[in-house]
């Protein structure tokens, strides 16, 4: 008789940890249950070949943790939440589409576009082209339709789920590119015309002027020095040369030479634009977002060498791209676009 209630409190026990080891994992991001949220309805439209309707269908499902934070509106920051989101990538969404750029003609590069996201209701955000193309983590920005909150072991807080479909914003750290229930992407170039001529004799520029909304606020021959340097190493690759070499880049965060010029606050956050110009008429793209408020340290360098006469006196690396392009060299311009 004792062999037997041996044996079955064996099983029983055996079995509560099978079922432990089903409810019970080593992740800690599965600790709650997952909501659906409704389908985005979701237009293509702006610099390409034909508008489209979205098909989600085929798409891969992408999957992202984010710590959700707000501006209220004294401008000071709240905490909204913590989510596991999984949906649509706006990276596999435009990656089928046939571009049209309204100034091919003038330059024929992609990294001057940038995308708007917007909504019924008239809520809009910016996308640069490279932010969705070239980093070295892709699949960040997204359209979520299932949500699931990561809880705390100890507080058990449960955050308050959405209800409609949102656009994420893996990287931001202030999340109010997260915007409800998107409906259209405008695919779009920077409009301003700006000459190209990539056979420059005296390619040294030896300062930038800096102008916000198209007035000038400034020159700057160099950075100041107090500013603190960040040395990045990488593996320097261009997407039509290869590779450059394994370089070193030592140089001042961009977002803080430029923090005097610009106030961060929901709406430049949203929809603000930063242009960087060589001298050449080379440029490329940046959002507000993606060189004010990264929650990943990827920050694009803004790199002094006085003595470079072939690249001119200020050169750009961007750390979070995994291509090169982007590193544009003999910088005359910076252009603030509020």
């Amino acid at each position: 008789m004792k062999k037997i209630v041996f044996i079955f409190l064996s099983m029983l026990f055996a079995q509560a940890l099978s079922a432990q080891s089903k409810t019970e994992t080593n992740d800690f991001y599965d600790n709650d249950s997952t909501y659906n949220l409704e389908i985005p309805k979701l237009e293509i439209t702006g610099e390409v070949a034909n508008a489209v309707t979205v098909d989600l269908s085929k798409l891969p499902l992408r999957s992202e943790i984010v710590k959700e934070a707000t501006l209220n509106e004294n401008g000071d920051t709240a905490f909204v939440g913590a989510y596991r989101y999984d949906g649509y990538s706006l990276y596999d969404i435009l990656n089928n589409i046939i571009l049209k750029k309204k100034n091919e003609a003038e330059f024929n590069s992609i990294i001057d576009l940038y995308v708007e996201v917007e909504n019924a209701k008239g809520d809009k955000v910016v996308f640069s082209w490279g932010e969705l193309y070239y980093p070295v983590n892709r699949y960040k920005i997204f359209f979520a339709t299932q949500v699931a909150r990561i809880v705390p072991s100890k507080t058990k807080d449960l955050w308050p789920l959405p209800t409609e479909n949102k656009l994420i914003v893996a990287t931001d750290l202030i999340t109010v590119r997260n915007i409800s229930n998107p409906t259209k992407i405008t695919v779009k170039s920077y409009s301003a015309s700006i000459p190209v001529n990539r056979d420059l004799q005296d390619k040294y520029a030896k300062e930038i002027t800096i102008t916000k909304n198209e007035k000038q606020v400034d020159k700057i021959s160099k950075y100041p020095d107090e500013l603190k340097k960040e040395d990045y190493s990488t593996v320097f690759y261009g997407r039509g040369r290869g590779i450059h070499g394994i370089s070193d880049f030592k140089g001042a965060p961009l977002k803080n030479v430029l923090a005097k010029y610009v106030q961060l606050n929901k709406n430049n956050i949203q929809k603000g634009l930063v242009v960087v110009v060589g001298k050449d008429g080379y440029r490329c793209v940046f959002t507000y977002s993606e060189l004010f408020n990264r929650n990943d340290f990827a920050e694009t360098l803004l790199l002094n060498r006085s003595d470079d006469k072939e690249n001119g006196a200020f050169s750009i690396f961007a750390a979070s791209d995994y291509f090169s392009d982007r590193a544009i060299k003999m910088i005359s311009e910076i252009r603030i676009v509020e």
